[in-house]
């Protein structure tokens, strides 16, 4: 198995970290032809709207749309954003592969960043322990909807969504390559 880490900016060094502390081989994707060779897709956090202009002007959307209808994207923060269907109130290039909608930046600014504890249901089931996940949301934007074929495996202690699925397309509005904690990973593994 090969998972590839869309490397146009953000987090995506981290991510390629934490593959490799799972014994995942992983490599970095750029151009439309990386595609070929990866069995799962990692959109990092980082500026979404920087991704989806780098994206567009690589050629990358239609190819990361078809990726998508076939095989497992999982995006964290500016990822989740990228994979939405829609970003409320805001025009930018998204692949809209996933029946969510998003609220851009919806808890605040930088100073706003915050860490807490998600229950995450949907691990257990993965066979991955079931303790609450320590998850770092840094200008994080917020699952605002969900469609009928979404599934909910996340949610603030207020019930916001902060983790979703849809088939193999997972999106949480946090960044689990910050931590340690390698169970959201091995999560998008299973999901493969």
């Amino acid at each position: 198995m090969k998972i590839g880490v869309l490397a146009l900016q953000g987090n995506f060094a981290e991510h390629l970290v934490s593959l490799e502390r799972i014994g995942v081989q992983s490599c970095e994707v750029r151009l439309p032809e990386q595609l070929d060779s990866i069995d799962g897709l990692i959109i990092p956090g980082g500026e979404s709207t920087t991704i989806g202009k780098l994206a567009t002007d690589f050629n990358l959307i239609e190819p990361l749309q078809r990726f998508g209808r076939q095989k497992a994207i999982w995006g964290t923060c500016a990822g989740a954003i990228f994979l939405s269907n829609d970003t409320i109130g805001r025009k930018q290039p998204i692949l809209g592969l996933m029946d969510i909608q998003i609220e851009r930046n919806a808890f605040g600014r930088q100073i706003a960043s915050f860490e807490t504890e998600l229950p995450v249901a949907a691990f257990s089931a993965a066979g991955l322990d079931a303790a609450d996940y320590h998850a770092i949301f840094i200008r994080a934007p917020l699952i605002a909807a969900v469609g009928p074929q979404v599934k909910v495996i996340s949610r603030l202690s207020d019930g916001r969504i902060v983790a979703a699925q849809q088939g193999r397309l997972l999106a949480t509005s946090f960044h689990p390559e910050l931590t340690t904690d390698d169970r959201f990973h091995r999560y998008f593994i299973s999901l493969i």
